[in-house]
């Protein structure tokens, strides 16, 4: 395939339409995913927690990076599962395996996030 054939064109306008791309799929899925919405509304309320709480800036980073980590497994996630419900809404052994695997992913970036904050806040109050 030739670079001239390729849809988001080249070098700056490329970056612009890959911009643009992301925003809707930002946008998709805070219309389309519950789950999307929630966890942007905790990482909105925490951002402020995390940034009069943090004794440096790199402790803030790695909260903030812990929030932006479930919401890309998130994105992830949901990208899935609209793949599969658009190849059949049929029930599928590996349609099934696949959502549950991506709810799995969903699972332990949560866990983690859950990790570096309740480590941050034993710091913050009883260290």
């Amino acid at each position: 395939m030739s670079e001239n054939l390729k849809p988001n064109g080249q070098g700056l306008s490329r970056i612009y339409r890959a911009t643009i791309c992301s925003a809707q799929g930002i946008q998709a899925a805070y219309q389309h995913e519950a789950a999307f919405r929630q966890e942007l509304t905790l990482a909105v309320i925490l951002l402020p927690v995390a940034w009069f709480t943090s004794a440096t800036f790199g402790q803030f980073v790695l909260l903030i990076a812990s929030l932006l980590f479930v919401l890309i497994i998130e994105l992830v996630n949901s990208a899935v599962e609209a793949v599969v419900d658009r190849i059949s809404l049929e029930h599928s052994e590996l349609a099934g395996r696949a959502k549950d695997m991506g709810s799995a992913a969903v699972t332990l970036a949560l866990l983690v996030c859950f990790l570096v904050w309740a480590q941050h806040f034993y710091r913050f109050f009883f260290a």
